[in-house]
């Protein structure tokens, strides 16, 4: 496996001028996607959770519906390639389209839409991956108590900077976090460990540091969450996206405050709790 960051030594100035400092950056790799022999595309991105990311890409983009469609999956002893085999045959899109997130994400939605509900598995995640998650309501500090969490477990981004995290919640505690300087590979990441490692657990509410966009608000959509939380803003696609979806989306969740930018009712303020 490759390593997540690289030692570097810069000059950093202050007002007595520069000084040498060796600190360590976030590692930034090429990662090839081949199905059933054919190469499709290029990621770029943090070397973790690899074949997740690759199984979660393509069940985020409406192509696999379930780890049962898969035959294989291998990372090369490189590191610098995902090798997938499916149980049946999938046509390479005519068109990927470059999305607005960091590292240069692809999709082969031309427009967004809403995903389609993938078939039922026998146990775990796999079972109701992609359907929302029945209605549920949390206190506000309790979502809030979540993001803190969020921050503060984010290993890499701690000794390095210059990364974004992400995990889901079943309302009560953090589950399956991953970071990668690709906010949108962060929830590739998390679909293909929910079907890869089928935890038993209802995913409700994802936290993520990234700025929510509208392929991000598809991917929050396509794993079936109802409950999306940043610590950023969305953009007014997604917005629009969670209004159509019925997807309670929370912005600037920091410190003591947050934005609830569409259905605000599943959050609940203390003297409702």
């Amino acid at each position: 496996m490759q390593s997540t960051h690289q030692p570097v030594t810069y000059q950093r100035y202050t007002p007595s001028g520069f000084e040498p400092v060796s600190a360590e950056v976030i590692a930034e790799v090429p990662l090839t996607l081949t199905i059933n022999g054919q190469v499709w595309l290029e990621f770029l991105c943090t070397p973790t959770y690899l074949e997740a990311l690759a199984v979660g890409f393509l069940f985020n983009e409406g192509l696999i519906s379930s780890a049962a469609d898969l035959a294989s999956v291998h990372l090369c002893a490189e590191g610098d390639n995902v090798d997938v085999w499916t149980r049946h045959p999938l046509a390479k899109p005519p068109v990927w389209r470059r999305t607005s997130g960091c590292g240069g994400g692809s999709t082969s939605h031309l427009s967004p839409a809403p995903a389609a509900s993938p078939k039922p598995e026998n146990s775990g995640y796999a079972q109701t991956a992609g359907v929302p998650a029945p209605d549920f309501s949390i206190a506000a500090s309790a979502l809030l108590e979540l993001m803190r969490q969020l921050m503060a477990s984010q290993e890499l981004y701690h000794r390095t900077r210059g990364v974004h995290s992400s995990a889901v919640s079943d309302g009560a505690a953090l589950f399956l976090q991953v970071e990668d300087i690709g906010r949108h590979n962060t929830l590739d990441k998390i679909a293909g460990r929910l079907l890869l490692e089928a935890p038993p657990l209802r995913p409700r509410i994802l936290l993520t540091t990234g700025r929510v966009s509208s392929e991000m608000l598809q991917k929050a959509q396509r794993i079936g969450v109802s409950t999306v939380v940043s610590r950023t803003s969305p953009t007014s696609l997604s917005v629009r996206m969670a209004e159509e979806a019925g997807i309670t989306l929370v912005g600037y969740a920091r410190k003591d405050q947050f934005i609830v930018y569409a259905h605000p009712y599943r959050i609940l303020t203390e003297l409702e709790t």
